[in-house]
Parts: structure tokens; C-alpha cells; sequence
């Protein structure tokens, strides 16, 4: 696979990150945000929306990933697609209008959709068969449309440094950076 140079580089960061998303077949990105405090906290989310306006992703509102961006509303996002492709996104976060997330709510699974409901995410819970129990009466109380509930839905990632980085087997990786300006996006590159 051929470097990645600056000539070759697309000069929107966004439709370089389509190239290479497309070529990666994941939707896995790594998400890290932190307390009013700086204490950084990390997990594996789905990638569920990208474009002009930034990267898109679903959870409870009550977990610790949005109380976090409830206090503190800047994160990053680590896409990394071996053997050769880094991808490193900042910036801040809002919450997408309600109509989106509902709208992405309906594609989901039906047991997804019961899962979301069932789940008190990142609480301690007693067993397995107490969350069972409760997608049980879920499926009994929510028959076969299952609503999208307040407590859950979108995030939108507006990219303000977008870092794409290419492996080099003699560890000269090609390091190009994209900040936001006043004037569009700046191109830099960096230091391996």
C-alpha cells in the first residue's frame, strides 16, 4: 500500500476519512472523554453516521460516557485499521435533534431495541437473569413496536483536528494533520 503524501491527500479531511473508512470495512472507533476533573475514560463505540457535520454515535444518556460530555463536551476518536491506517478525530460534542435519533432508533434490531430499554448501562446489577427478566416484561409491556426511549440517543463528534497516520516499515510513518481554521482546514504534516 503506497504512502500518504500531501499531493495525494485530499484537501477535506472529511471525504479523506470516507477514502480510507470504506476501505476499512469497520465501524469500530475508540471514544474517549473526560471529566470536569481531566480523569480520561475510554471504550469501543459503533460508528453509526459520518459526514460533513462530523461522526455520529449512540448510547444512554445516563452512562458515564454522557455524563462526562454533559460536563465536559470535548472527546476524541481512535480508528485504527491494521496493519497500516490510524485515524485520530477531536473536537466537540452535541447531541443530535431528537428526529435523528429516533430515526436511527427504528433500523435498529428488535433485541437491540429491548436491550437499550433493559440495560441501566455501567450500573452494578445483581445477575444475568435479572437483566433477562427485565427484556422479558419489556417484550410483554412494548408488543412489536418497540419506542425509542428518552434516555437514549445520538452524539455528533464536530472534527476540529482531524491526524491521519501511515505505517512505514522503517518507521518514518507519514503523519498528516488537519486543523479547523477560520479559512477551512490546514494541512500539516508531522514528525513520525
Amino acid at each position: 500500500m503506497p504512502g500518504l503524501s500531501e499531493d495525494a491527500a485530499d484537501p477535506d479531511p472529511m471525504e479523506q476519512f470516507l477514502s480510507w473508512y470504506r476501505d476499512a470495512g469497520s465501524d469500530a472507533v475508540g471514544l474517549v472523554t473526560a471529566t470536569p476533573e481531566a480523569v480520561p475514560s475510554g471504550r469501543m463505540v459503533l460508528l453509526k453516521g459520518v459526514d460533513e457535520s462530523g461522526f455520529v454515535f449512540y448510547t444512554n444518556y445516563a452512562s458515564p460516557k454522557a455524563r462526562d460530555l454533559a460536563t465536559n463536551p470535548q472527546a476524541a476518536l481512535l480508528f485504527f485499521w491494521p496493519p497500516e491506517r490510524q485515524v485520530r478525530v477531536s473536537g466537540p460534542v452535541t447531541m443530535v435533534r431528537r428526529e435523528e435519533s429516533e430515526r436511527y432508533w427504528r433500523t435498529r434490531p428488535r433485541a437491540s431495541q429491548l436491550s437499550a430499554w433493559a440495560s441501566r448501562q455501567s450500573e452494578v446489577i445483581e445477575s444475568r437473569a435479572v437483566l433477562e427478566m427485565r427484556v422479558a416484561e419489556l417484550e410483554r409491556r412494548f408488543g412489536d413496536a418497540v419506542p425509542c426511549p428518552p434516555f437514549w440517543g445520538g452524539y455528533r463528534l464536530v472534527p476540529e483536528s482531524v491526524e491521519f497516520w501511515h505505517h512505514r516499515e522503517d518507521r518514518l510513518h507519514d503523519r498528516l494533520r488537519y486543523d479547523r481554521t477560520e479559512r477551512g482546514w490546514a494541512l500539516k504534516r508531522l514528525s513520525p
